[in-house]
């Protein structure tokens, strides 16, 4: 069974087919395809490198014109050019398409057609940035490949059986009916380390009470309970919860009603400080990226370290919440860039639960391991670090659809 997944944000697009076998495998194969698209890096160009599994990698810039286009031109690379991996498009029996925002009417991922296109589109209004460019893979697919059955995996619908007590804002009940509640984002990544911590302690999922930590340029928590996520740190939007890159997280509402009172902001401009300009951004003046700060702290920068202490304060007090609400703990996870790459983060966040029993293996956190348990032997707590594959999520998600 050939799967074909599509993941689109606002600046790039990233693709991989797998070829599985009669059996699901429990853990992940290599696609023997991977493509992706950059259109930021060069104003005015679209940079596209495919990389077959056997085979020379193929980079490109081309103009970026109609991105339906550009995105079909990477596409046709699977069944031509110098190294294809197909004879036609014919050979694909499905296609997964990552979608940010289900609302809370799709819980779960969907087989597409018109409606729920429409849907989609429609859902625009809450991620203007993500659901345009989620929609415009489907629709550069559907030319393409014509009838093959396409599935949408909501990022949002991980989430989708938060309790109202969880997923309502203190607001006018008007308000909440018009569709702003918490939703939670990154489901696919909380959910496939759900799986795989599952899979690593060699447990039920159902028996595990979890806290995932998915610490990339944007960040978010997720408390997962019998299987389940019960509580997580996103809202209405992915600027709610942790600081992050460039995002400030949650911040005290007056202080927007304060600054849009001041003579020289409007909300666009407000829009860009608090998701472009804040977080780790915003406080070292350095970089929206963990590294250089980490590297501008080494060198003494007392601005750099103000940044990192935020940050993990942050990231402490969202886990704390979500051990609320979990009522225990069996695993703390960590996951995306930071969370697989900055055992600084990593050491930082447990020292601050160590009264759970909570003991890192220090010499395990600081080699940098995948897909391994690196709490110390007699921790109360598993702590484990997993490189989150959501591409392979969404694949499985086509395979039980298929």
């Amino acid at each position: 069974m050939k799967i074909l997944v599509l993941n689109a944000g606002s600046s790039s697009q990233k693709s991989c087919l797998y070829d599985l076998e009669d059996v699901l495998p429990d853990t992940p194969p290599e696609p023997i395809w991977e493509a992706s698209i950059d259109w930021t890096h060069h104003e005015g160009f679209a940079e596209i490198k495919v990389k077959p599994q056997h085979g020379e990698v193929l980079e490109e810039e081309i103009s970026a014109t109609s991105r339906p286009e550009i995105i079909a031109h990477m596409l046709e690379t699977l069944w031509s050019g110098e190294t294809p991996v197909l004879k036609s498009p014919s050979e694909v029996d499905i296609i997964g398409h990552r979608v940010v925002h289900g609302g809370a009417e799709y819980r779960q991922s969907t087989l597409i057609n018109d409606e729920v296109k429409d849907a989609i589109a429609k859902l625009a209004l809450f991620a203007p940035v993500h659901n345009p460019a989620n929609l415009e893979g489907i629709n550069a697919t559907e030319k393409l490949f014509g009838n093959i059955p396409q599935v949408a995996v909501f990022d949002t619908a991980f989430h989708a059986h938060l309790s109202p007590a969880a997923y309502t804002y203190a607001i006018p009940t008007k308000y909440t009916e018009q569709g702003i509640r918490r939703y939670g984002f990154h489901g696919i990544s909380h959910q496939y380390c759900r799986d795989r911590t599952a899979q690593i302690l060699n447990r039920n999922i159902e028996d595990l009470r979890l806290i995932t930590c998915h610490l990339g340029n944007g960040c978010s928590l997720a408390a997962i309970r019998n299987g389940q996520s019960i509580d997580t740190t996103m809202g209405f939007t992915p600027l709610e919860g942790l600081v992050m890159g460039s995002r400030s997280g949650s911040i005290d509402a007056g202080i927007l009603i304060h600054l849009l009172r001041q003579p020289d902001m409007d909300v666009e401009k407000l829009d860009r400080i608090l998701n472009r300009e804040s977080g780790l951004l915003g406080v070292s003046g350095i970089s929206a990226d963990l590294r250089p700060i980490l590297k501008a702290i080494a060198e003494g920068s007392t601005q750099a370290q103000l940044a990192f202490d935020v940050y993990v304060h942050s990231l402490r007090s969202h886990i704390g919440s979500m051990l609320a609400s979990l009522g225990g703990l069996d695993a703390l996870v960590f996951t995306a860039g930071v969370g697989e790459n900055a055992p600084a983060v990593r050491a930082a966040a447990c020292a601050g639960f160590e009264f759970l029993g909570l003991k890192l293996d220090l010499d395990k956190n600081k080699q940098r391991l995948l897909d391994v348990d690196i709490a110390a032997p007699d921790s109360a707590v598993r702590v484990l670090v997993i490189h989150t594959q959501e591409d392979w999520e969404i694949a499985r998600e086509c395979w039980n659809l298929k």
